[in-house]
């Protein structure tokens, strides 16, 4: 009979990590990873770049930013210097469809005469029944507002004339300007004089002013949007050295924070766990003393049966009966886990205090989160302007549309007849002088035109995956830093010389084909969610509750997957950057060593989410309540330096510094969560290739070397030897 082999109960999750002897940290003798992948991500860069030429090339982007009159002219610029803002004749004929405001501010589709005026209208005014028969045009228009075709001084048209062509506006009302269009004023609304809408005889004024009023009644007593925005940007105007003291306070509290872990986290910790357990024994006592008064009071649910109201439960014995059983249940679950688990509870507290002890030899990976910001600003503004070049490719359509066609002699004008705005003249088309010539659309003739939609495409699976991989180069970075730390094994004298710099260069030496690699992974998950949204919400109306539930399913999945992804990636870019290894080698080692030790990942992973969110927690309400205080004047400067009684509303900066607290602390925190990913990896790998003899000692702390009750052994001393 043959000897039975063992079977090594790990051997399910890989074999652990063998004894390396020239192992000391970062392999530094490495080769390029992932190369087809780095090929591919190049192209598709190139590619991106050429998009993005094309789109500069074809694009005109005036189109979006100036509003353009029905001359073709663009407002504020050349022939229209001086004149900003485009005024619409009449503002009812944009507010036909379903969605008013968004068909006004695209701008060329409003079947309306639009010119370039210096400011907008900010009064009412209409043309009295008396001028409009036989009034003298230059006396009843005006002639900034009207057409630069004619000149009301010499015009041989009459007023009845010059209103059926749209020459001039027959009416008009205060307007604001919104994007560079004079639109309604929504607070002028309640005070329209009685003499511009009851008078009798007027086309369209009537009509206009009631559909207007009638679509915005219930916000005709509101607020002037403009004059809010005046006022906030005069409030950050005169607090914005104050909102950045804020934020700056935010920034050290969050270092300090940081940096005092390695002595506060355990008492966090513990205190946590003490506080759980007590809020549990709290709830375990009144529960009963609920059940006990019902229970002398003889409440039972037999006496009230069934209801709907489930207050009435809450006075019957059997409910704090269920209460009381389910709380103890659970406080003893939490009560054995502490129990069983402290030991790993103490290995998670002890990692913590090795990365902040990591984080204060290396200050300059707190600064890395700022060439992330810089790189990921990179991106967003490279596909927000190629995006905007893209929409704005071809040259704009023109065709002869009639303004009036209730007129006989303007049915046959169909909109199928182009034009030039520039060179039209409506005498071409007698019988209908309201014929005008406006915009329709962008030519998509072409095969450039043709594939805008595709290049669009393009834009965005590009943006993704190069934000995704600006994120994992971040990643893979830090934790090369923070991982010459750990195998460091006289701390801190065997720490690399810039650490943070030669990991940076080393990663984009030679693994940008890996994390090219893992983001194109996470770029094509987070289109198939986008896919499933956009599907989602086109067929909404015609789901039914079976439908519904399925793509709340699928929501639900594909949700999960990335963040299993993220996790996967994450843990992947640590082992690339100690070893040099491509992704799916580097993933797969990586993941079979949380699975040997995923109880630790578990204890680690949810010690370090509860003590960065009270971290975040007191960073954030910290410096918000503070800034309550100083800006609502509770807090009083000395002199005239600052008086919150200037301030029109005290809580816009608040919420700035709030908000600009909160991206500080995430930041921060952010590279103190790599910090402790890397360091834990690199504390299971030491455990698994090392024994603490003289040959394999560990590289861990002595703190966690207590811990787990090993030490190195010290060479020992020969005979003779002081």
């Amino acid at each position: 009979m043959g000897k039975t082999q063992k079977t090594d109960p790990d051997s399910e999750y890989g074999e652990p990590a063998q004894f390396d002897p020239t192992f000391n940290g970062p392999m530094k003798k490495r080769g390029c990873t992932d190369i087809i992948c780095c090929v591919l991500f190049m192209a598709v860069i190139l590619g991106y770049i050429a998009v993005g030429i094309l789109a500069w090339l074809f694009g005109d982007p005036r189109h979006v930013l100036y509003p353009r009159n029905s001359t073709g002219w663009f407002c504020g610029i050349g022939p229209n210097e001086g004149r900003p803002n485009l005024f619409y004749f009449n503002i009812i004929k944009c507010a036909t469809s379903a969605n008013a405001m968004a068909t006004a501010l695209n701008g060329f589709q409003c079947p309306t005469t639009q010119v370039c005026v210096a400011s907008c209208p900010t009064d009412f005014w209409a043309v009295a029944a008396q001028s409009y028969l036989n009034g003298n045009p230059a006396d009843v228009f005006n002639q900034s507002l009207c057409v630069p075709s004619i000149q009301l001084q010499n015009t041989d048209k009459s007023v009845k004339e010059i209103v059926d062509m749209e020459l001039c506006p027959f009416f008009y009302m205060p307007t604001t300007s919104v994007l560079g269009r004079c639109l309604p004023d929504i607070s002028a609304l309640g005070r329209i004089p009685s003499d511009f809408s009851n008078n009798p005889g007027l086309p369209s004024v009537n009509d206009t002013v009631g559909l207007i009023k009638n679509g915005t009644g219930d916000i005709v007593g509101g607020f002037n949007a403009r004059d809010i925005g005046v006022r906030i940007f005069e409030d950050f105007a005169s607090s914005w050295p104050w909102i950045l003291l804020g934020l700056v306070i935010a920034m050290v509290v969050s270092m300090l924070f940081l940096l005092l872990l390695r002595f506060t986290a355990p008492v966090m910790v513990w205190v946590l766990l003490v506080g759980v357990l007590g809020a549990g024994a709290y709830g375990i006592w009144h529960c009963y003393w609920e059940y006990a008064n019902y229970k002398n009071a003889s409440a039972t649910i037999s006496n009230i049966g069934f209801t709907t109201n489930f207050d009435v439960y809450l006075h019957v014995q059997e409910t704090w009966l269920a209460f009381l059983i389910i709380i103890s249940v659970a406080e003893g679950i939490i009560l054995l886990t502490i129990i069983f688990l402290r030991t790993r509870i103490r290995i998670a507290i002890a990692l913590i205090q090795e990365s902040s002890k990591a984080i204060s030899h290396m200050m300059s990976s707190l600064l890395y989160p700022l060439v992330t910001f810089v790189l990921l600003l990179v991106c967003v503004a490279y596909w927000g302007v190629t995006a905007l070049y893209l929409a704005t490719s071809g040259d704009p359509i023109y065709k002869v549309v009639a303004l009036n066609s209730t007129l006989d002699s303007c049915k046959r004008i169909n909109g199928s007849v182009t034009c030039d705005p520039q060179d039209f003249n409506s005498t071409d088309y007698p019988g209908c002088p309201s014929a005008s010539c406006i915009f329709i659309k962008y030519n998509d003739e072409g095969v450039f035109q043709r594939n805008l939609f595709n290049l669009q495409i393009y834009n965005a699976v590009a943006f993704l995956w190069c934000v995704n991989f600006v994120i994992a180069l971040g990643q893979c970075t830090l934790a090369g830093a923070f991982a010459s730390y750990y195998w460091a094994f006289t701390k801190p004298d065997d720490i690399p010389t810039f650490p943070l710099g030669a990991s940076f260069i080393r990663t984009l030496r030679y693994h940008v084909g890996s994390l090219a690699f893992g983001a194109l992974i996470l770029t094509l998950v987070q289109i198939a969610r986008m896919i499933l949204e956009y599907i989602d919400h086109k067929t909404r109306a015609a789901q039914n509750p079976c439908a519904r539930f399925i793509f709340c399913c699928m929501r639900c999945c594909l949700w999960c997957l990335e963040k299993f992804i993220k996790f996967l990636n994450r843990n992947a870019y640590i082992m690339i950057a100690i070893y040099g290894k491509n992704f799916c080698v580097s993933a797969k080692n990586a993941f079979m060593l949380l699975m040997r030790n995923v109880i630790r990942v578990v204890v680690l992973d949810k010690v370090t989410d509860v003590l960065l969110f009270f971290g975040k927690l007191l960073v954030v309400a910290g410096v918000g309540v503070l800034s309550f205080f100083f800006f609502s004047g509770r807090i009083l400067l000395p002199g005239n330096t600052f008086r919150s009684e200037t301030l029109n509303y005290y809580w816009m900066p608040i919420i700035t510094v709030v908000f600009g607290s909160y991206l500080i602390a995430h930041g921060f925190f952010s590279v103190y969560n790599m910090c402790v990913d890397t360091l834990f990896l690199c504390f299971l790998e030491d455990l698994e290739r090392n024994d603490g003899s003289m040959q394999k000692p560990y590289f861990m702390s002595k703190n966690l070397m207590k811990i787990l009750n090993k030490s190195n052994k010290a060479p020992k001393k020969v005979k003779g030897e002081n």
